[in-house]
């Protein structure tokens, strides 16, 4: 009961006439904060931001039917636990992970949108991107206090994006931050966001993730079919030739003995024009095998509609300057009205 008499004592009006009446201390920090907090967000770059939303063909035999819709409900996509597919849309996303799909953007050619600088986008996150003022000296003593190790990626002719150097490692995380990708578990939507320092460049490197993510997609759904096709081309060339070689034979023989009517050379004839005949028949049988995977090579092509094209945007995304400042701002008049009246409340007990 004492307890919750305390606490009824202290009242709003109260702690207001307290700070009213010290509200000249407040002037110092909050100029001091404020100076601090433009200083700190006028140095910092400000970037953009783009979204872009693909939806690739997806291969479901069945769905379900109301049981399929009635677990979509819930976010369960039973479509994709019945695809053929090994990879589902919702695994997409892990891509930005693997470090040789997010190393393929390294040779992306892009441009700023005033045409200063036109390159490719390694060259332009690794020697064009600004800074805050204070970039330089973090740099110098990561550098400085960074231990000597051999440097990797540099000693070969040939890239392996899996053994990067150092600063290929930087420039990978820089992409894997300001490229993002998530799929939406009910209707299968995949969305591209991408964040850089240009609008210009932004657009482009979304524009080129979609036509990276549509090849990735194609080519692992062809693949089999890809794969049964080059290996019924290879069948119906080498059926080819043999049967070539029988026809050739057989004409051969037939020339030879056109006028030959004993039974031995008609049987021998025949037993050539029978191997021949068998000849053709694998090979026709095998070229409609080549027939039907490059058909399955087409079917199994996804389509792609693009819901949601990327757009060069007209304002920054961030950072937010004024609200950044007027969090600063409050949280320091919290923090100062808080121990002013806890002092004050202190001193009168």
């Amino acid at each position: 009961m004492e307890e919750s008499k305390q606490i009824e004592v202290i009242n709003l009006k109260e702690i207001a006439r307290i700070v009213y009446a010290r509200r000249k201390s407040f002037y110092l920090p909050l100029a001091i904060v404020f100076i601090i907090s433009c200083v700190y967000i006028l140095s910092i770059p400000r970037y953009y931001s783009t979204e872009a939303k693909l939806a690739p063909e997806e291969e479901t035999p069945m769905t379900g039917g109301s049981l399929g819709a009635l677990a979509s409900s819930f976010g369960f996509d039973l479509g994709s636990l019945q695809s053929t597919d090994a990879i589902s849309p919702l695994l997409y996303p892990d891509l930005m992970e693997d470090n040789a799909f997010v190393c393929s953007l390294f040779p992306v050619i892009v441009e700023t949108e005033d045409g200063s600088v036109k390159s490719s986008y390694y060259e332009y996150l690794d020697r064009h991107q600004k800074s805050p003022w204070w970039g330089g000296f973090t740099d110098w003593v990561n550098s400085f206090f960074k231990s000597s190790k051999k440097k990797r990626g540099s000693g070969s002719d040939t890239f392996n994006p899996y053994i990067l150097s150092e600063r290929q490692e930087v420039i990978l995380t820089k992409i894997q931050k300001n490229i993002t990708l998530s799929a939406d578990k009910k209707t299968g939507v995949i969305t591209i966001n991408t964040q850089d320092q240009d609008p210009a460049i932004c657009k482009a490197m979304t524009d080129s993730l979609i036509l990276k993510l549509q090849e990735f997609i194609t080519d692992y759904r062809t693949r089999k079919a890809r794969i049964d096709a080059k290996f019924y081309t290879e069948l119906v060339d080498s059926a080819h030739k043999e049967y070539e070689k029988a026809y050739r034979e057989h004409a051969r023989f037939a020339d030879a003995n056109l006028n030959m009517s004993m039974e031995s050379f008609r049987n021998k004839r025949n037993a050539l024009e029978n191997e021949m005949q068998l000849k053709y028949s694998t090979y026709s049988a095998l070229t409609a095998q080549l027939q039907a995977s490059l058909s399955k090579v087409q079917e199994r092509t996804p389509a792609f509609t693009i819901l949601k094209g990327a757009a060069v945007p007209t304002k920054p995304a961030g950072p937010k300057r004024m609200l950044f400042v007027a969090a600063m701002l409050i949280l320091t008049f919290i923090i100062k009205g808080i121990w002013i009246v806890r002092h004050d409340i202190h001193l009168k007990l």
